[in-house]
């Protein structure tokens, strides 16, 4: 099995200082757009935008990426350049990756936060613009033995 060299995204993304503890919002949004530059190979800049509300609470982290965001993560993933339109597929990776991010973002600051019901973003990678939404449970008891789980899984 041959290792392959880390990118130029990959080693900014492990040398990066991590970001002030201001609360969870603000670390998984510098999480994701580090995350997701690295694993896309491309620049990606994530700005928080306000969350629509939902009625329904769920009881462990779920994540709504749009159809291009899927499309991206696949393509690029596939060793494409570009994507083109959309996807209502949501690989799987894709959520496995963000749940680590977001599993780590908690874990950082246990018990600093309360839990907003949803957080959303508008992402940019080069050309393509896409919305990432996360809807949260409200309790952060659940949240914390959610995180553990994905953590000792992982």
């Amino acid at each position: 099995m041959q290792l392959l060299e880390l990118t130029p995204a990959e080693i900014a993304f492990l040398k990066a200082p991590a970001p002030p503890s201001s609360g969870l919002p603000a670390r998984l949004t510098h999480k994701l757009a580090a995350t997701l530059s690295a694993r896309l190979r491309l620049p990606v800049q994530a700005m928080a935008q306000p969350a629509p509300e939902s009625a329904d609470v769920p009881v462990s982290p779920t994540w709504l990426p749009d159809a291009t965001l899927a499309a991206l993560w696949l393509t690029r993933r596939l060793g494409g350049r570009s994507a083109v339109g959309g996807t209502s597929f949501v690989p799987g990776s894709f959520v496995r990756t963000l749940d680590a991010v977001l599993a780590e973002s908690w874990l950082d600051a246990p018990g600093a936060d309360a839990l907003p019901l949803a957080l959303a973003w508008h992402i940019t990678a080069a050309p393509t613009q896409a919305t990432l939404v996360l809807q949260l449970p409200h309790s952060t008891t659940d949240m914390t033995r959610w995180a553990r789980e994905v953590i000792r899984h992982g």
